[in-house]
């Protein structure tokens, strides 16, 4: 099957960000306040396995192929895993930190892909602007981390919930190669989708059952709302739409415009649960927003 890719990003494509990145923010206040309800683990299983079923459903219902014999399991299996761990280290991040916090340090996920990307398409590499953008949006979340181990808003152990989710952005990034650089980047968004959801739900549920942590005994309704949203909004409808995009426009653009999840994050964060958005935070926000800027140019 033939891909179109485009050389740029067109009004479709920023639309569809800038919705998928205030959905991403938003998940980490979901997640937030679900956790205290649903263990880590097991609450990043069931948006996995929940997702993985709407996707598979979806896919019936359009004819969609997804068991053919094409060459992508290897790519999916690795995709996967990195999946898991990516959303391991969030879940638990989130047990040290704020969801503000993780929301900014998981997008140094823009600079693994454009150091990466070279690697796998020569047509993607970076112009020096490009590249400083993506210096400078790293310089930022350096700066706002430094913050964990002077003054934590989160408790003492708040430089452990960053440094997870400075490791899951890391994963993500890996992630987006791992499809973009194997025979995922040609078959379905619904079968890269599929894949990444199944094993990493698999994944996470065995961990989740190894730690043992129970469940509250009834869950609120604000945790029922928490748990569609993750499953059926983020995880099904918004990543089934990230995995499109990925196939037809250039990977290094589409992550670094990403880094406007941090911008809906913070904001949602502060305004939701009343988190503190200190002058570092900020300073490191507006950093990635310049990388932005810097990344994005023609």
């Amino acid at each position: 099957m033939t891909i179109e890719r485009k050389s740029r990003l067109d009004t479709l494509a920023v639309t569809s960000l800038v919705a998928c990145c205030f959905l991403w923010g938003l998940n980490q206040v979901a997640a937030k306040v679900a956790i205290t309800e649903v263990p880590p683990l097991a609450q990043a299983a069931v948006r996995s396995l929940g997702g993985a079923l709407l996707v598979f459903i979806w896919a019936r219902l359009r004819g969609i192929t997804l068991f053919g014999h094409d060459g992508s399991l290897r790519g999916g299996l690795l995709a996967g895993l990195l999946f898991a761990a990516e959303f391991g280290c969030i879940f638990l991040g989130l047990q040290f930190t704020t969801a503000s916090r993780m929301a900014v340090f998981i997008y140094i996920s823009p600079f693994i892909v454009a150091l990466g990307m070279p690697f796998i398409s020569k047509s993607e590499k970076l112009k020096r602007t490009q590249m400083a953008g993506l210096v400078i949006a790293f310089a930022g979340v350096a700066w706002g981390f430094a913050e964990g181990f002077t003054r934590p808003a989160a408790g003492d152990r708040q430089w452990l919930g960053d440094g997870l989710g400075v490791l899951a952005g890391v994963l993500w990034g890996a992630t987006t190669l791992a499809i973009r650089g194997s025979k995922l980047s040609s078959t379905s968004a619904e079968k890269t989708l599929l894949y990444q959801l199944a094993i990493s739900g698999a994944a996470l549920a065995l961990a989740a059952a190894v730690t043992g942590t129970a469940w509250a005994p009834t869950l609120s309704p604000l945790t029922w709302a928490s748990l569609f949203f993750q499953v059926v909004i983020v995880t099904f409808a918004s990543y089934l739409l990230w995995f499109w995009l990925i196939r037809h426009y250039p990977a290094t653009r589409l992550a670094a415009f990403t880094l406007l999840t941090p911008v809906f994050g913070l904001l949602l964060g502060g305004w939701l649960l009343g988190e503190p958005i200190t002058p570092r935070l900020v300073i490191a926000l507006l950093a990635v927003a310049s990388g932005i800027v810097l990344g994005n140019r023609s």
